[in-house]
Protein backbone atom coordinates (compact mmCIF):
# COMPACT_ATOMS: atom_id res chain seq x y z
CA UNK A 1 0.00 0.00 0.00
CA UNK A 2 2.59 2.59 0.99
CA UNK A 3 5.20 3.30 -2.05
CA UNK A 4 8.51 4.46 -1.41
CA UNK A 5 10.80 7.24 -3.85
CA UNK A 6 14.42 7.61 -3.27
CA UNK A 7 16.12 10.37 -4.36
CA UNK A 8 19.49 12.17 -3.26
CA UNK A 9 22.15 10.10 -4.51
CA UNK A 10 24.82 11.12 -6.72
CA UNK A 11 28.93 11.58 -7.22
CA UNK A 12 31.10 12.71 -4.71
CA UNK A 13 34.40 12.46 -3.46
CA UNK A 14 35.75 10.62 -0.43
CA UNK A 15 34.79 12.64 2.67
CA UNK A 16 31.77 13.92 1.74
CA UNK A 17 28.38 14.37 2.75
CA UNK A 18 25.14 13.61 1.23
CA UNK A 19 21.48 13.69 2.55
CA UNK A 20 19.39 10.60 0.93
CA UNK A 21 15.98 11.13 0.65
CA UNK A 22 12.68 8.51 0.85
CA UNK A 23 9.21 10.14 -0.20
CA UNK A 24 6.18 8.14 1.01
CA UNK A 25 2.77 7.81 -0.53
CA UNK A 26 -0.26 5.88 -0.10
CA UNK A 27 0.75 5.31 3.65
CA UNK A 28 2.01 7.45 6.30
CA UNK A 29 5.81 7.18 7.59
CA UNK A 30 4.37 7.28 11.46
CA UNK A 31 2.75 3.94 10.88
CA UNK A 32 6.06 2.24 9.19
CA UNK A 33 9.46 1.01 10.66
CA UNK A 34 11.54 2.41 7.94
CA UNK A 35 15.14 1.01 7.15
CA UNK A 36 17.62 1.96 4.92
CA UNK A 37 19.77 -0.71 3.14
CA UNK A 38 22.46 -1.12 -0.08
CA UNK A 39 23.70 -3.28 -2.64
CA UNK A 40 27.30 -2.66 -4.34
CA UNK A 41 27.70 -4.10 -7.57
CA UNK A 42 28.30 -7.95 -7.24
CA UNK A 43 27.66 -8.02 -3.70
CA UNK A 44 24.22 -8.80 -1.55
CA UNK A 45 21.93 -6.36 -0.52
CA UNK A 46 23.22 -5.30 2.70
CA UNK A 47 21.37 -3.44 6.01
CA UNK A 48 21.94 -0.07 6.61
CA UNK A 49 19.98 1.69 9.34
CA UNK A 50 16.92 0.92 10.59
CA UNK A 51 14.01 3.19 12.67
CA UNK A 52 10.92 2.27 14.91
CA UNK A 53 8.05 3.20 13.67
CA UNK A 54 8.40 6.31 16.58
CA UNK A 55 11.39 7.33 15.51
CA UNK A 56 12.43 6.81 18.89
CA UNK A 57 15.23 4.34 18.89
CA UNK A 58 17.37 3.67 15.95
CA UNK A 59 19.66 1.20 14.24
CA UNK A 60 23.13 1.33 12.50
CA UNK A 61 25.43 -1.46 10.67
CA UNK A 62 28.99 -1.15 12.50
CA UNK A 63 30.32 -0.05 9.21
CA UNK A 64 28.53 3.44 9.03
CA UNK A 65 27.45 3.94 12.34
CA UNK A 66 28.90 7.64 13.21
CA UNK A 67 28.63 8.47 9.44
CA UNK A 68 24.96 8.10 9.26
CA UNK A 69 21.94 9.00 10.45
CA UNK A 70 18.30 8.03 9.89
CA UNK A 71 15.75 10.39 10.68
CA UNK A 72 11.87 11.46 9.73
CA UNK A 73 10.00 14.35 8.94
CA UNK A 74 6.02 12.78 9.53
CA UNK A 75 4.60 16.27 8.75
CA UNK A 76 6.30 15.62 5.17
CA UNK A 77 6.14 11.97 5.08
CA UNK A 78 9.63 11.57 4.52
CA UNK A 79 12.72 9.21 5.84
CA UNK A 80 16.49 10.43 5.58
CA UNK A 81 19.26 9.08 5.29
CA UNK A 82 22.05 11.50 6.26
CA UNK A 83 25.81 10.12 5.02
CA UNK A 84 28.83 11.66 6.67
CA UNK A 85 32.55 10.85 6.18
CA UNK A 86 31.85 9.17 2.78
CA UNK A 87 34.31 6.05 1.63
CA UNK A 88 34.28 4.55 -1.58
CA UNK A 89 33.31 1.78 -0.12
CA UNK A 90 30.10 3.70 0.42
CA UNK A 91 29.14 2.78 -3.44
CA UNK A 92 25.60 1.48 -3.71
CA UNK A 93 22.47 2.19 -4.73
CA UNK A 94 20.62 2.82 -1.70
CA UNK A 95 16.92 1.33 -1.04
CA UNK A 96 13.99 2.95 1.69
CA UNK A 97 12.11 0.22 2.60
CA UNK A 98 8.93 0.01 5.29
CA UNK A 99 7.24 -2.97 6.82
CA UNK A 100 4.49 -2.32 8.99
CA UNK A 101 5.78 -4.46 11.81
CA UNK A 102 8.73 -6.33 12.66
CA UNK A 103 10.92 -8.17 15.91
CA UNK A 104 13.30 -5.75 16.70
CA UNK A 105 16.26 -8.44 16.55
CA UNK A 106 15.04 -8.98 12.48
CA UNK A 107 15.29 -5.30 11.85
CA UNK A 108 18.76 -5.78 9.64
CA UNK A 109 16.85 -8.80 7.12
CA UNK A 110 15.79 -8.10 3.96
CA UNK A 111 13.21 -10.18 4.37
CA UNK A 112 10.74 -8.44 7.07
CA UNK A 113 10.23 -5.53 4.15
CA UNK A 114 7.56 -5.62 2.19
CA UNK A 115 7.65 -2.12 0.64
CA UNK A 116 11.08 -1.13 -1.21
CA UNK A 117 11.67 1.88 -3.15
CA UNK A 118 13.58 1.80 -6.47
CA UNK A 119 16.83 2.47 -5.35
CA UNK A 120 19.21 5.75 -5.91
CA UNK A 121 22.83 5.76 -6.77
CA UNK A 122 25.48 6.75 -4.41
CA UNK A 123 29.22 6.86 -6.04
CA UNK A 124 32.31 8.19 -3.58
CA UNK A 125 35.21 8.84 -6.05
CA UNK A 126 38.83 8.41 -4.33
Amino acid sequence: QVQLVESGGGLVQAGGSLRLSCAASGGTISSYYMGWFRQAPGKEREFVAAMRRDGGTTLYADSVKGRFTISRDNAKNMVYLQTNSLKPEDTAVYYCAAAGDLWWSKATMRAVYAYWGQGTQVTVSS
